[in-house]
């Protein structure tokens, strides 16, 4: 170590407040010869402890090293100064601190705003459709915007809002919601209870959670199945004892298709929350995610939650109506959010969505903070503790100044745990930003819901004054959030019209339209000019007005989601995803499809 001290006569530490006890004592070491050492880092945003970081280490700098000089670079670049004075008086309430003020010579600009939503989906569905307004009004590209969380679960609402308004976005630092392994592992197993014939989920999940059925044996089980010509599915269905297992993996095999041909007798009489719950808790999945006590399994866990929580939610959306919504529409529900293989990798105009952890370093002109409620932000494991609560309130202080422009927080006034609805409170950290620099919904401000979904209480329409924009400041100083507009996404989708970008032959004349024929009251027939065409008939000539998104009806495969539309008339192509029968590739014009309404 002498031999060190001697060589390196000079030190300097980057970002020491993110360092832990080693690499304290490491440096100590070396600098203990000549004790020339230089240190930077902000105490503030040490939000590391995690992994091991130590706030003390940057805390105690001056005791170890009793002739030091402090300097203190206090000017901000980024942020205005509504931004900089509402993070001084967050960051203030800390007691374990290196006391400064921040400062910009930036301009004043816009209030914090603080929205309250009805549930965590209708935060979603605002914060995209605020996302939409800012980008129209003041031509702001997609990279501009970066929407917070606390935790990896919270992305499931704020990625299925965006896609509903076609925004695209990228997961920072992790993976989209419904591209995590373990959301791909239970969706498989909902996906082969609705279609036994789906080989790629039963191969996923046929030994998940491990029941001793290895990778030879499903190689075996694939070459029998080819030399059968049947599916992997009716040989274990129907020739098991004659595929030449030992009695342990026959077993094996034999439970696992029980389990699965038990989940299918409830497709029709549960709910889809209910035999959602019931094969995520049966199926052994959710043990397995619950023995790993590490961060990621403890992310895993609460991503399984976030699904069922999702589900719930879909289902009780359904209650009160003729058809209660089942599984196989949840399937439907989340087709285009699970095919996010069309997504082009090189297209860096994008939302950025990232938990608070990933964002630090990083900035963005428009930031959009979510999920700001007790128990979630701060965490539920840090309010019994100051230290941990003073590390939350750190987190929160980095989220808030990766803002350049405009900063929005936003919190739910209930939000699913495990199937239940319960409420939540807003954030203490609300409520410790001096008010001056905040724009706070007051009690008689109207709660914004998402256009077209079912009303549960008494609101007046996010349109109900059509003349205002989103944000419009010279027109009122408090927002008007949504309204009337031809923004894809916003009002209730029409079968038969637009409600996403489509690809169509706009150079075709109209073919003969047919005459009306009696329809079923849940569908409409699709043709190129808006007149009912009998579903039983070939679509000829006409150009479907169909679009990507719509959920369609097949006689064959029954309901489905359309996923992609391609190719010009009379060939036009569409890529349906069915529970029932999986993914198809559908020459329209041969189809017979028809849309279904809601």
């Amino acid at each position: 170590m002498l031999k060190y001290q001697q060589r390196f006569q000079y030190i300097l530490v980057d970002e020491y407040q993110d360092t832990n006890l080693v690499q304290y004592n490491i440096i100590r070491t070396l600098a203990a010869r000549h004790e020339n050492i230089t240190v930077v880092g902000d105490d503030s945003q040490s939000i590391y402890a995690f992994r091991g970081a130590n706030i003390q280490n940057i805390l105690n700098f001056r005791r170890d090293y009793e002739d030091h000089a402090l300097f203190k670079l206090e000017q901000n670049y980024r942020s205005t100064k509504n931004i900089v004075g509402a993070a001084n008086s967050l960051i203030d309430k800390n007691k374990d601190q290196i006391k400064k003020t921040i400062w910009t010579q930036n301009d004043e600009g816009e209030r914090i705003r603080v929205h309250r939503a009805l549930s965590d989906n209708e935060e979603g569905a605002f914060t995209a459709h605020s996302i939409f307004e800012t980008k129209m009004h003041r031509q702001v590209p997609n990279k501009g915007f970066a929407i917070l969380y606390r935790t990896n679960a919270q992305s499931r609402s704020m990625e299925e809002a965006l896609r509903k308004l076609n925004i695209p976005y990228r997961i920072y630092g992790g993976l989209s919601f419904y591209q995590r392994k373990e959301i791909k592992d239970l969706l498989a197993y909902f996906r082969l209870t609705c279609n036994p014939q789906d080989e790629e989920a039963l191969k996923r999940i046929i030994n998940y959670p491990a029941r001793g059925i290895g990778q030879t044996t499903i190689e075996k089980l694939m070459v029998a199945a080819a030399e059968a010509k049947t599916s992997i599915w009716q040989l274990l269905h129907e020739h098991l004892a004659d595929l030449g297992f030992h009695a342990g993996t026959r077993k094996s095999v034999a439970d696992f298709v029980l389990s699965i041909e038990s989940y299918r007798t409830m497709l029709q009489t549960h709910s889809a929350y209910a035999l959602a719950e019931h094969i995520a808790r049966t199926s052994g999945l959710l043990k397995e995610l619950l023995t790993d006590r590490t961060p990621e399994g403890v992310s895993r866990h609460e991503n399984i939650q976030e699904l069922l929580n999702g589900i719930k939610e879909f289902s009780d959306a359904g209650e009160g109506t003729d058809t209660p919504r089942t599984l196989p529409d949840f399937l439907i529900d989340v087709a285009l959010l699970t095919d996010a293989d069309n997504d082009d990798p090189a297209d860096n105009d994008r939302v950025s969505l990232m938990t608070v952890h990933a964002a630090k370093g990083l900035e963005f002109p428009y930031v959009h903070i979510v999920g700001l409620e007790e128990d979630l932000f701060p965490n539920q494991m840090a309010v019994n503790s100051r230290a941990d609560l003073e590390e939350e309130r750190r987190l929160f202080y980095v989220a808030l100044t990766r803002a350049e422009k405009r900063a929005t927080l936003s919190y739910a006034m209930s939000r699913y745990k495990w199937g239940n609805l319960t409420s939540a409170e807003p954030s203490r950290f609300i409520d410790e930003i001096d008010p001056q620099y905040l724009e706070m919904p007051s009690e008689n401000d109207r709660l914004w819901t998402q256009p077209g979904t079912r009303d549960r209480t008494t609101r007046t329409p996010p349109w109900a004054n059509p003349g205002q924009n989103l944000f419009d400041d010279e027109r009122s100083s408090k927002p008007v959030y949504g309204r009337e507009t031809n923004a894809p996404g916003i009002g209730k989708a029409v079968p038969g019209k637009h409600v996403a970008p489509t690809r169509r032959n706009m150079d075709a004349p109209p073919g003969p339209r047919a005459a009306p024929a009696a329809t079923p009251k849940n569908l409409k027939r699709i043709t190129g000019s808006g007149a009912p065409l009998e579903a039983t008939s070939s679509l000829g000539s006409e150009t479907p007005d169909l679009a990507e998104g719509m959920t369609v009806e097949h006689e064959r495969f029954g309901k489905g989601k359309v996923i992609k539309i391609e190719g010009r008339a009379p060939d036009l192509k569409a890529t349906v995803f069915f529970p029932s029968a999986g993914q198809k590739q559908l020459l329209l014009r041969f189809a017979k499809l028809t849309v279904v309404e809601g």
